[in-house]
């Protein structure tokens, strides 16, 4: 039985875990992929990348980045994507294929994990109990008339679960009380607020409309609450908890993941109202991030879901300066970023009851701006037109923003569209624009990203991996790859290294692979390289043994070829031994020692025989 890493989980529950969860439909979840061959690629979602080299095998089960080195099985993959431990994510994915989830004592989770549980289970019934307050009460009529204003209908509040927390001090401490919930534990999950004569506690939220806010997988995790009438906070969202991390929750993710999919685009908004209004207009594939500032970790969610967004701000002044600031962390994460200008001030929602559902789609959605198109606009409303040197300072500014670009094709594009705008010659506009690019080569000299879309960073906002270069190996070390990959895939081959090499490897972590392939063979398991790898529960170990599974030479080929790879592996500790060997001998002849120089040499020819 597994313990330190697994938590103590029992293999039994690991190998049902992986039984029910498919590799392909687990990273299909998050990455998109394609069939090549007997492989699916797809952009890694753990490093930037313009060209697939992230690999799901459906026949060993297992997941390779040839990029950055990430690899396991489908318990490593939602490890690695969602920030979980083992015994976190074993639990995540046993209660979503329904298996029984036990840790190695018996007991259903680790404390811990019980107090999310609670902490889950408790928002469900919050969520309910707000819905219900909201259709069936007298508490709810004025929040209802609020919501039927602003035009939704029972269906949209069914939908996204919408609630009312009437202006009582006491509504969800009753409720839970009774329920027998811990209301220490309430309030650090941010449904509770600890009285301010220290005695007890309080409804957070009251006298709101409440908006329950989703993880990816449907469960509600956090609220978000619209005060009726005057008062301040206008909103007020649940804090930062165990369950809840703003900077990695986008509003509406677990309805909008197939419609993102389908689209191959992600629209990107503010508010959930906002969401909610597009989602009416045949708009689907939106979120929003609350209100909070767009974080790398955003960015690196969207990037797993699709390679292009379109940031749907709001039309005024603090809302598209936001969505400025979006466009270096979309663009870092390696997203295709488009920006849907709103006019007017107006917000997604004021324009769609304002300019209806259709007009929304086609020219908001459907017209939005390249990220240079729309730095142009911006900068624009900076400069009177009217005047000469209006005139003279925008297109300063504007050529400065148009150098950026790497394409001599869109530069010209734009250059004659300012052309146009401030009555100046193309040539002239292209000659400063030339100057602006020497200018910027002088200030980066060393930058390999010059000028992607609109200028774009280019770097990598989802993850602190590198791309690993390519290296040659020893001869050596590809003979204890490849017999490790054979291994792998076969016992008897296995039983037959143990009998004529052992644990003669010369890489420790090939040794300690070796070590664990014996043991796993000898428990009576057939081959099964993510069941294996569930095995290991050390990161550095299932990268390696990820890695060499991924190796495609044909079995009956490499069986044939097992005893000169076992030769070669033991021949290298004799080499090793004759270049220290000649090192010494070198070292005497320089001292003059030559006796012992004709000694070492004798020993040389000796080893060399065998």
């Amino acid at each position: 039985m597994n313990t330190g890493y697994s938590g103590g989980i029992p293999d039994e529950v690991i190998e049902a875990v992986l039984q029910h969860n498919d590799i392909v439909d687990t990273v299909g979840k998050y990455v998109h992929l394609t069939k090549q061959g007997k492989y699916m690629k797809g952009l890694c979602p753990f490093h930037s990348e313009k060209t697939p080299s992230f690999t799901v095998t459906p026949e060993r089960q297992i997941f390779y980045c040839y990029g950055c080195g990430a690899g396991g099985n489908a318990i490593k993959f939602r490890m690695e994507i969602d920030g979980l431990s083992f015994p976190e994510a074993v639990r995540l994915m046993a209660e979503e294929s329904h298996v029984p989830f036990q840790d190695g004592k018996g007991a259903a989770a680790t404390p811990q994990n019980k107090e999310l549980e609670r902490l889950l289970q408790a928002h469900e019934w919050a969520a309910k109990l707000f819905h219900y307050l909201l259709k069936n009460t007298e508490h709810g009529k004025s929040a209802m008339e609020y919501l039927r204003a602003r035009g939704f209908g029972d269906k949209l509040i069914d939908q996204f679960q919408i609630g009312y927390a009437p202006d009582r001090w006491d509504t969800l401490v009753q409720f839970f009380e009774k329920r027998s919930f811990d209301l220490k534990e309430m309030e650090k999950g941010g449904l509770l607020s600890p009285r301010q004569n220290g005695s007890g506690y309080v409804d957070r939220f009251r006298g709101r409309v409440m908006f329950p806010i989703m993880n990816r997988s449907g469960r509600v995790i956090a609220f978000a609450g619209r005060i009726l009438g005057e008062g301040q906070p206008k909103y007020l969202n649940s804090p930062e908890s165990r369950l809840f991390n703003k900077s990695r929750t986008l509003y509406n993710l677990n309805l909008a993941k197939g419609p993102i999919r389908k689209q191959g685009q992600i629209v990107l908004m503010e508010g959930f109202g906002d969401v909610i209004a597009a989602w009416d207009a045949g708009v689907q594939h939106t979120v929003a991030t609350m209100g909070t500032a767009l974080t790398d970790n955003h960015a690196s969610l969207i990037r797993t879901l699709t390679e292009e967004v379109v940031v749907c701000y709001d039309g005024d002044n603090a809302g598209q300066a936001a969505a400025l600031k979006s466009i270096p962390i979309l663009e870092g994460a390696g997203l295709h970023v488009k920006i849907a200008v709103l006019q007017n001030g107006l917000d997604p929602d004021e324009y769609i009851k304002t300019y209806g559902q259709e007009r929304f789609v086609e020219q908001i959605i459907h017209g939005a701006v390249s990220t240079t198109k729309f730095r142009l606009i911006y900068i624009k409303k900076n400069y009177n037109l009217l005047e000469e040197d209006g005139k003279a300072a925008y297109a300063q500014e504007a050529i400065n923003v148009i150098a950026n670009l790497g394409s001599p094709t869109e530069r010209e594009v734009y250059l004659k569209e300012l052309s146009v705008e401030v009555g100046v010659s193309l040539d002239s506009l292209k000659q400063d624009c030339n100057l602006a690019r020497q200018t910027l080569n002088r200030k980066q000299p060393q930058s390999g990203q010059q000028g992607g879309r609109g200028g774009g960073s280019g770097g990598n906002g989802r993850s602190s991996r590198k791309p690993t270069a390519p290296t040659l190996l020893p001869a050596y070390h590809v003979a204890e790859r490849r017999l490790l990959s054979i291994m792998l895939q076969d016992g008897e081959a296995a039983t037959y290294v143990a009998q004529h090499l052992g644990e003669a490897f010369n890489i420790p972590e090939h040794a300690a692979l070796a070590a664990y392939i014996y043991s796993y063979y000898a428990q009576g398991k057939a081959p099964d390289v993510s069941r294996f790898i569930g095995s290991l529960h050390d990161d550095r170990l299932e990268k390696t043994a990820t890695s060499i599974s991924m190796m495609d030479a044909p079995l009956d080929e490499t069986l044939r070829g097992m005893d000169d790879y076992i030769r070669e592996i033991k021949k290298f500790p004799q080499q090793k031994l004759i270049e220290q060997k000649r090192e010494d001998m070198l070292r005497a002849e320089k001292s003059g020692d030559f006796l012992r120089a004709a000694q070492i040499a004798s020993e040389i020819i000796t080893l060399e025989r065998q």
